[in-house]
Parts: structure tokens; sequence; C-alpha cells
């Protein structure tokens, strides 16, 4: 049982803060179904991200672009069903909120409404200062993401480490302080140096979560699919496998298998 129960407040935005304040790490990780994110729930996770990496997990794309508006409410929905202790934050998916803050704050306020999430995530620094101004004045939280951003997979062109080069390691900078100064509270940085991390979290007052960002900020996450051995075609460097599911599952539906083409299952106990 995880040690991480005894409060059984739920996790809010200022709880995080509160976290990052006293040096309590955050966890964080990804859940787009209700079954999966009621254990992950009770397991005593501090944020459940419903991910527009359902797009590679759960329909087989190969980058997360596919992703509509309909599909990221479905899978939040299933997720909030579930959740009652974690922060439930969601993923606008590509094309919901980039160039049009009209649209972008249109698509926060139909998320919210519609799924029950706590607070919306998106891409991007100052080329969507427009749209993060009109979500935040809505009223609605912001997690900012920065570094790698799968959205703009195809301007990148690869899914290598970011901010390497000084040049876009000061842009990445100057973004985390403009997206702490709008109001977002929390930024998750993605495939950056470890050592670039630790800046922006020392600099920063609000919570920066990791992924692929080293030891020094201020919480993890990462893919459910991933940590738990079911996606066994993704290995980065920075992943950790907890689980393999695959082979544990894939060994249980071979001896189902087996049990039903030798009429072992059902038995006699198993027939009403």
């Amino acid at each position: 049982m995880s040690t991480y129960l005894e409060d059984k407040r739920n996790v809010t935005t200022q709880r995080l803060l509160e976290m990052k304040q006293r040096g309590e790490k955050i966890s964080m990780l990804t859940a787009y179904d209700y079954s999966m994110a009621s254990i992950i729930d009770k397991a005593g996770m501090d944020v459940i991200l419903v991910g527009d990496s359902a797009a590679n997990v759960m329909a087989g794309h190969t980058t997360t672009l596919p992703m509509t508006m309909e599909q990221m409410i479905y899978h939040a929905q299933c997720v909030r069903r579930a959740v009652k202790r974690a922060l439930v934050c969601v993923d606008l998916p590509f094309g919901s909120y980039q160039g049009n803050s009209k649209h972008a704050v249109q698509s926060a306020i139909q998320m919210m409404k519609e799924t029950g999430a706590d607070c919306i995530k998106i891409e991007g620094g100052s080329e969507i200062k427009d749209s993060i101004e009109r979500i935040l004045s809505a009223g609605i939280p912001i997690m900012g993401h920065l570094g790698l951003t799968p959205q703009s997979i195809n301007k990148f062109g690869t899914y290598a480490v970011r901010a390497r080069e000084e040049s876009e390691a000061q842009k990445l900078i100057e973004d985390c302080h403009l997206l702490e100064d709008l109001g977002c509270f929390g930024i998750v940085l993605e495939k950056i140096p470890a050592q670039l991390a630790k800046q922006i979290t020392g600099e920063l007052s609000i919570p920066i979560i990791g992924i692929g960002a080293g030891p020094y900020v201020d919480g993890q996450v990462l893919v459910m699919h991933d940590m738990l051995g079911i996606n066994k075609d993704f290995s980065p460097r920075f992943l950790r496998r907890y689980a393999d599911l695959f082979e544990t599952i894939k060994e249980a539906v071979e001896n189902y298998i087996q049990d039903v083409k030798e009429g072992d299952f059902p038995n006699e106990k198993e027939s009403y």
C-alpha cells in the first residue's frame, strides 16, 4: 500500500504550490480510461494527466496531432468519473488553441464544462501568450509545457533533446518566466538538459514537472503505458519501467486461449 495515502485531501493547484515550497516531490502519471484512472488514484497519485499521448498509446497514431477535442473530452470524462483525490489535468489538443485566442478560450471552457477537469495543459511560450491570457481570464488554471513539445513535432522534425544550444536555452528560460508571470500554476519541461531544468526550477516559484528533464525538478510525469511496460516499442533514456505488463497480459491471454481450446474453461464450478 502506498505510503502517500495518509493525506486524504483532494489535490489542488494550491496544494501543488505548497508541496514545492516544502520540498515534497510531485507525482504525475497519464490515464485515459475509468479503470486505470481508478487504480492510479487509489495508489496515491498527485496529478493524473489525460494526455494527448492517447493518440499514440490508445489510438495507434505516430504523433499526437490527430487527437480531436471530442476524443480528448471522451477520455477526460472517463478519467474524471474515477478520480476522487488526484488533480485531473487535461491536454488541449493540437489546433484547439494555437493562433486564435478566442477559439482557445472557447476550447478551454468546453473542456472544463464537459469533463469536470480541474485544469488544462497547453504547449508553448510567447507564441501563445494571447491564448494563455484569455484562458486564465476565464478562471481556468493552466499548466504550461515547454522544451520538447510533441504538438510541434513537424516544426522540430525530431524528438531529440531540446535547448542544448545557448539561444534555445535562453528562450526556454524566458518562456518559463513568462508563463509564471502570466499566471500559469505549473510547467512541464520535456526532454531538456538536467542542469537547465535545475536552474529553471530554482528561479521559478511555481512547480516544475519533468519528463526527461533530470532529478532536480519539483516532480515527474510519465506515460502510464510506457511505465507499466504495456508499450514495448518506446524506450527513451528517461523511461524507467516498473512492470512488464505486456508479457503478463500476453501470458494470461495465451492461457485463456489454451483453456478454451482444450475445453477446460468453463469448468463445472464456473457453470450455472
